[in-house]
C-alpha cells in the first residue's frame, strides 16, 4: 500500500473515532440527567399523611358490671294466720299498692266488732256521768248538794272520758290489725316466685310469700381501681353534677346492642383493701326491661372531658419503650421527629400534647423514615388519608 492510501485510512478511523465519542458523549450526559432524577426521586419517602384534630375528647374509664335492682322487697305476713288467696301470678309486673294476698282475717275482724262495742258501751256511761254531773251543778247552787258530792261525779266523769279516748285508740288498733291481713305491693316492680298457696300457714318469722325487684329505674354495680378515687371525688362542682355512664350490651343476635345512659348514683365510703378496688353504682331509667338484673355488662364511666385536645390516629404513633414520638412533615416536605404525650386514648384515636391542631403527622410509611428526609404523599393512598381525616 502506498503512502496516499494509508493517509486515507487513517483520516477515515480518526472520523469514524470522533463521531463515537461525540455520540458517547451525548448519550452519556442524558443518562446523568434520567440518573440525577432518580436518585432524587429514591430519597423522598412515600407516606400518608392525616391532620391532627381539635375536639373535646372524653376521658373514660371501662370496667365491667352487673345489673343489679335498686330496691328489693321480701313480702312478710305480720300475723300469723292462713292464706285466702292470691292476687297475683309468678313473674307479674306489679305497681305499688297492688294487692298481692288476702289472709284469713275472721279473728281480726271480731277483734274490731269487740273494741266498737265497748266503744259504744263507755261512751253511752259517759253521757250518763256528763248528765250527772251537770245536774249536780245546779243542785249545788240551790244547796240541795254539798260540793264533796259534785267533785265525785266530776272525778268519775273525767275517768269515763279518758277510758273512751283508750277504746277508741283500741278500735284503731284493730282496725290496724284487720289491714295486715290484705298484703298489698311495697313498690313497683316485678314479682319473683310465690312461695304459698291459698290455705298455707304464714307467719312473720317465717319464709317470705314473694319477693318484688324494682326494675326502672335499675342499677349498675362495678368496680374502679382506688387510682381513680381523686377523679371521681373532684371538686365541690362536680360531686353536684353526677357523672355520665354509659352501659354496653349484646343483642339478642349476639351483636352490641344500642347503649345505654345513666348517672352514678353511689360511691362506697370505703376501698377494698384486699383487691384494691372501690364499689360504685350507676342509675339507669329501664322502661323496655332491657337490663335485667343479674345480667353482666360493660360499663363506661366517663371522669372529665378534655376540652380543644389535640387529636389524632394512635396508628401515627412510634412507640419506644415509654415513649412516644410523631414524624411531623412541614411545609418544605420534611419530616421532623418529635415527642408527645399521650393524655387519653379512645379506640383508634389518642389526646396528645406536643403538636398543634392542623399540622401534619406521617400516618403509613414512617417505618423507612429519617430524621429530616424529605417525604411526598403516596398517590393511591393521598385520597384515602383525606377521607379518613376528614370522615373520623
Amino acid at each position: 500500500m502506498n503512502a496516499r492510501a494509508r493517509m486515507g485510512w487513517t483520516v477515515v478511523v480518526a472520523v469514524v473515532a470522533a463521531g463515537g465519542w461525540w455520540w458517547q458523549g451525548r448519550g452519556g450526559s442524558g443518562d446523568g440527567a434520567a440518573g440525577g432524577k432518580a436518585g432524587a426521586a429514591a430519597h423522598s419517602q412515600a407516606v400518608t399523611l392525616v391532620n391532627v384534630r381539635q375536639q373535646d375528647m372524653p376521658v373514660q374509664a371501662e370496667a365491667a358490671g352487673t345489673v343489679v335492682p335498686l330496691n328489693t322487697v321480701e313480702v312478710r305476713p305480720q300475723v300469723s294466720t292462713t292464706v285466702r288467696s292470691v292476687a297475683i301470678q309468678e313473674g307479674q309486673f306489679v305497681h305499688q299498692g297492688d294487692l298481692l294476698f288476702t289472709l284469713d282475717d275472721r279473728s281480726d275482724q271480731a277483734n274490731l266488732e269487740k273494741a266498737r262495742a265497748t266503744l259504744l258501751r263507755d261512751q253511752a256511761t259517759a253521757a250518763d256521768l256528763e248528765r250527772q254531773w251537770r245536774r249536780n251543778q245546779e243542785l249545788l247552787a240551790q244547796n240541795f248538794v254539798s260540793q264533796g258530792a259534785l267533785d265525785s261525779v266530776q272525778a268519775q266523769r273525767d275517768a269515763q272520758v279518758a277510758l273512751v279516748a283508750s277504746d277508741k285508740a283500741a278500735v284503731r288498733a284493730a282496725e290496724v290489725g284487720l289491714g295486715y291481713n290484705t298484703v298489698r305491693a311495697p313498690l313497683s316492680g316485678r314479682a319473683g316466685a310465690i312461695a304459698v298457696h291459698p290455705g298455707s300457714l304464714v307467719s312473720p318469722t317465717g319464709d317470705p310469700l314473694v319477693t318484688i325487684s324494682q326494675i326502672d329505674p335499675i342499677g349498675v354495680s362495678f368496680t374502679l381501681p382506688e387510682a381513680q378515687l381523686p377523679t371521681l371525688l373532684g371538686d365541690g362542682a362536680q360531686q353536684r353534677t353526677p357523672l355520665a355512664v354509659t352501659v354496653l350490651r349484646k343483642a339478642a343476635d349476639g351483636g352490641e346492642a344500642a347503649p345505654m345512659t345513666g348517672q352514678l348514683s353511689f360511691l362506697d365510703n370505703t376501698v377494698d383493701s384486699t383487691s384494691g378496688t372501690i364499689k360504685l353504682k350507676a342509675r339507669l331509667a329501664n322502661p323496655a326491661q332491657a337490663l335485667w338484673p343479674g345480667q353482666y355488662v360493660t360499663v363506661r364511666l366517663t371522669l372529665r372531658t378534655l376540652k380543644d385536645a389535640a387529636v389524632l390516629p394512635q396508628a401515627a404513633l412510634i412507640i419506644k419503650g415509654d415513649d412516644r414520638e410523631v414524624y411531623v412533615v412541614g411545609a418544605d416536605q420534611k419530616a421532623s421527629l418529635r415527642p408527645v404525650k399521650v393524655l387519653n386514648s379512645d379506640g383508634a384515636w389518642a389526646a396528645v400534647s406536643g403538636v398543634k391542631p392542623g399540622e401534619q403527622v406521617v400516618m403509613e410509611g414512617k417505618e423507612n423514615l429519617r430524621p429530616g428526609g424529605s417525604v411526598h404523599v403516596a398517590p393511591a393512598a393521598s385520597g384515602a388519608a383525606g377521607a379518613s381525616g376528614a370522615g373520623a
